[in-house]
């Protein structure tokens, strides 16, 4: 759909099209099964973490609580996304109303920030525990968590909210053909006959402040824990301090190194073909929200333990 070159007015932009993979459309055949596993997945493994955190009394600790927080993130995050792109996939629905578009982009960008502050102040948890374990009752506490979670909603929610207004600010007088599976800053920007540097300078500024100060101090952090793990002398105690961190390290590695190729692949857009990033994008949706929950909770004892009490009880 073009829209009339008179246009002056972005209001006057009714809905948007979403076409994922141009130039590679089968990739939505093949992809359409793993991805609804992947996001069935991702929603049954942080339902199941709630559920079991909200009714089993012992896991009422600020630790946990850090944990639900991260899934309640995975799962808006999931629904925001996931959904509409396999409603693509199956049923070429590809129309997402104006308000609709930038609702989804203001999720994704504010969500995925979150997510990453909330890595942080896991990474600092588990830093507390491992290198201060007496003082950790003192220093991680509900009162604690609160100001963390109030923390974190307020910083991404005012730093991220530029930018869908600046997007949603500007004159669409061209096509209304995003050609991305989400509505993406960058692809949805591009469409304008507007200059959009100071678009594209927020989206980029911000989010390497945002993701990248929260990656240097989450790498500063385990760095202090690798430090304190190595000098434990107790028989298996460094083994198991590696064992749990390393899966968390690896996970927010995971989660940094996939947005990382994201953006570069966008960069280099010449280089590689224009649907891998918007691949990496969807895929970045639903990937680590089908982890965290294996590798944070069904990896930690207490949390095990606690499912299979509400499977006794349910049984």
């Amino acid at each position: 759909m073009i829209l009339p070159s008179n246009s002056s007015s972005p209001t006057e932009v009714s809905e948007f099209l979403l076409n994922c993979f141009v130039r590679s459309p089968s990739w939505q055949h093949w992809l359409s099964m793993p991805l609804s596993l992947l996001f069935l997945l991702a929603m049954g493994a942080n339902a199941t973490l709630l559920i079991t955190i909200r009714l089993e009394a012992s896991l009422h600790e600020p630790m946990y609580y850090l944990l639900s927080l991260l899934s309640l993130l995975d799962i808006v995050l999931c629904l925001t996304v996931i959904p509409k792109v396999l409603l693509i996939f199956w049923f070429d629905l590809r129309p997402i109303s104006f308000p609709a578009c930038f609702l989804q982009m203001y999720i994704m960008n504010c969500f995925l920030a979150m997510e990453s502050c909330t890595f942080l102040i896991m990474a600092y948890d588990r830093y507390v525990a491992i290198c201060h374990p007496l003082r950790y009752p003192a220093i991680i506490t509900d009162e604690f968590v609160a100001k963390a979670a109030l923390f974190i909603l307020a910083r991404n929610i005012f730093f991220t909210v530029p930018i869908p207004i600046l997007s949603a600010r500007l004159n669409y007088c061209h096509s209304n053909v995003i050609e991305n599976c989400i509505c993406a800053n960058l692809s949805v920007s591009k469409l304008s006959c507007n200059d959009v540097t100071v678009n594209r300078l927020y989206q980029f500024a911000g989010g390497w402040t945002l993701l990248g100060s929260d990656l240097i101090l989450i790498f500063l952090s385990y760095s202090f824990i690798l430090r304190a793990v190595l000098r434990l002398k107790a028989k298996g105690a460094a083994a198991k301090a590696l064992s749990t961190c390393g899966s968390h390290f690896i996970l927010i590695l995971f989660f940094s190194t996939i947005l990382l190729v994201f953006v570069l692949t966008h960069v280099a857009k010449k280089m590689v073909s224009p649907d891998v990033p918007i691949l990496l994008n969807v895929l970045h949706h639903v990937i680590p929200a089908a982890l965290n929950p294996i590798v944070y909770g069904v990896r930690t004892q207490e949390i095990k333990q606690g499912i299979q009490k509400l499977l006794r009880k349910g049984l």
